[in-house]
Order: C-alpha cells, then structure tokens, then sequence
C-alpha cells in the first residue's frame, strides 16, 4: 500500500542544532552528518498530537505500559506479521541496548560467550566486555559478483561457537546491511541454536522499515521451535523516529525466560518513559499512513544512491532490502585503511566507520534524511569517487 507522500512533509529541512542533538552537534557545522541511526524527518503527526496532548497534563510521574498500549503493539503484530501475541509477552523498557546487556547479566555467567555475526551495529560487540561475558563473533559472506546479498556463514558460525556459548544476539532485518534473510537461512538458523542450545536476543528495530516488498517474519513466529528460547525486542524508535524518547518491548513467549529476564532488570532499568509509550500507541495505532509514505521517501533515496554509487569505481553497494542504511565497501576506493575519513576530511560528509561493525574498509550511509541533503552529500563524495576525479 502506497501513501500519498504530500500529506506529509519530508522535504522541510529542519535546524537540528537548535537543541542538543547527538547527529548534528558530534561533528563541524559543515560537515553533512549522514551517520548516527535516527532520520531528519518531521515525526508523524498523530505522534505530535499525542505527546502534545500528553504535555498538557502537567504531572510526569513514574509510569508503566498499559493494557491499551499492549493490546495496541499485539493489534500490531497480528496485522503486519501475522504473529499473535499476547499483552503479558511483553515487558516495555527503556531501549534494545539495555536489554541486551540484562540479557546477558540474566541470562547467562560470566565468562559465558555471547555469539555475534559480523558486520553487526557496535553495541552488540560491547555488551559481552560490559558484563564480564566473552565476546564471539562470525563473519558474514560478503556479496559476489554471483550473488548480490550479504548471507549467513554457518561454517564461520560453527567455528566460533564454543561449549560455553550460551547468548547470540541476532539481527533481523539486518543492520547494517539492510537483508531480510529468507525462510531456508531462518530454518538453517534455528537448527543451529537448537543444537548448540542456544538463547536468542532478536533485534528486528528495523522490521517496519522494509523497502524491496517482502513481509517481515519474526524469528519466533517464523520457526516456532525456537519461540521458549527467544526475546524478541522491538520498539517504535527507528521506524517512527522517536528514538529519543527511549522506550521498547520484550516480548518473550515463555514463562520462565520471560520471568528471568524481569528479574534481571530489578535494580537496572528506570521506570519506564512517559514520552516514550505515549509514542509509541500513537505510532502503533495512528502512523501507518505515515510509515508507507516514508517508505516511498526511502526507496527514492535508494534509487539516488544507486545511480551515484554506478559511477563510483571500486565502491560496491548490495542493494538494502530494509532501514535506511546503505552498507558501502569503500575497500577499493583508494581512500586507505579508513576511508570513511577521507570523506570526512575531503568531502566533510560523515558516515560511520565500517571498522565499528567489525569490517574495516566499509561506511555506514544513513539515507534518512531530505532528498536534497542526501543529494548534496553524494555529490560531495562525488568529487572523491567518481570515475575521472583523483583521489
């Protein structure tokens, strides 16, 4: 379903240094900051709306998800996945990030290895060292010139898993290549965690933000056996844009994982953010016409790095299925062992370092922003990796 993209606003360019923004206010006023994942689009106004209506009642309190919010992200679920899920599978808190380390507090003793595929988004490759927990990790198999998409290397994932692997964080879609994997890759995923006994985190922030037409499938709805042994975690943050305003949900199936996973956020979560839930049903209940005509907004954006990136000798790019994140290989750019600094320095365009993800000689490009900053920033790396320009 397509939205009319002129009911909303996308191409207003909004001063983002008017308050203290991580995105806008890390790097010089001109430098074109195209790294950190948050957009630079107006939110959805039924979100607006709601927090303004929220604002009016001026007492903040400690607070927690209600059953209209539960019943609103189970509403949710069941129209854009399939997937049936109660209100008492959910536990809200204050971010993925932080469930990822009570996962791993939780979850599992020190020393235990928390498994990872590379490239992955730097939290996962910290939470292991933040918990006294061991970090292990399995690279992904690039794309070739016989097949476009970043897979799974289960070779590699069989080599790096030990007796004492006992976590693996997953990432679904994927950041920050943008893959949706597919039913045979789940399947295959799913024998290995059986076998080796696994508990899985399964980040799917991005599922809502699916740009190629696919449906997304939740891990534990799309390999049932695994549903006693996952958390899911999701969150309105990155589709919606409320990143911000740190709220998401755990949802967790089983009684007893469900019951440990609370017990390990005793003492280290927050109360949970007003702001936040108030986001969030609105997002669930009221964005949808919002969320397809940012959709549309992605895909353009797309399509303009695409006929940027054809020109660029040595830069290959696998098209994103889903986010609005492009996954550059600058390897063969002959911008050195950190190219990313290069177009920092040259083109005062910043993007993410590859070497974070754990795949050095590779950018992280956020494209979720206005068609025509996106267009000034490739045009400016433009000079650094068009054919006929020197490096």
């Amino acid at each position: 379903m397509s939205q009319d993209r002129t009911a909303f606003d996308f191409t207003t360019p909004l001063d983002r240094r008017v308050y203290p923004t991580t995105k806008w206010h890390l790097y010089d006023e001109d430098v074109l900051p195209l790294w950190v994942a948050d957009m630079d689009f107006a939110v959805a106004p039924a979100i607006q709306t709601a927090l303004a209506e929220r604002l009016a009642h001026p007492v903040f309190g400690y607070t927690h998800a209600d059953r209209t919010l539960k019943q609103t992200l189970c509403q949710w679920s069941h129209e854009r996945y399939g997937w049936e899920i109660k209100p008492d599978w959910q536990h809200w808190l204050p971010g993925v990030v932080p469930a990822l380390h009570v996962a791993s507090l939780a979850l599992t003793e020190p020393g235990d290895g928390v498994l990872t595929v590379t490239p992955i988004y730097p939290p996962f490759l910290k939470v292991a060292d933040n918990t006294g927990r061991t970090t292990q990790t399995a690279p992904m198999r690039a794309p070739t010139e016989n097949d476009p998409l970043w897979r799974l290397d289960f070779d590699a994932m069989e080599a790096a898993v030990t007796p004492r692997t006992r976590l693996l964080f997953w990432c679904h879609p994927h950041n920050p290549t943008g893959r949706v994997f597919d039913e045979e890759e789940l399947s295959r995923l799913a024998d290995f965690i059986e076998r080796h006994d696994l508990i899985v985190c399964s980040d799917e922030l991005h599922c809502d933000l699916i740009l190629d037409g696919s449906a997304h499938r939740p891990l534990a709805m799309a390999e049932p056996r695994l549903a006693s042994r996952t958390i899911t975690l999701w969150a309105a943050s990155k589709t919606f844009n409320v990143a911000g305003l740190t709220s998401a949900c755990a949802v967790i199936s089983d009684d007893d994982l469900r019951a440990r996973f609370k017990r390990g956020c005793v003492g280290l979560m927050p109360s949970n953010n007003i702001m936040g839930e108030t986001a969030a049903q609105a997002a669930y209940a009221r964005g949808e016409p919002w969320r397809q005509a940012l959709l549309d907004q992605l895909r353009d954006n797309v399509a303009l790095i695409e006929s940027f990136v054809a020109r660029w000798p040595g830069v290959h790019m696998s098209i994103p299925q889903a986010t609005y994140l492009a996954w550059l290989d600058l390897r063969e750019a002959g911008l050195g062992e950190t190219p990313q600094k290069e177009v920092l320095t040259r083109a005062r365009v910043a993007l993410n370092n590859g070497a974070d993800f754990g795949w050095p000689g590779f950018a992280r490009l956020n494209f979720g922003t206005g068609y025509a900053l996106l267009e000034e920033a490739l045009t400016r790396m433009d000079t650094l990796l068009s054919a006929g320009n020197e490096p």
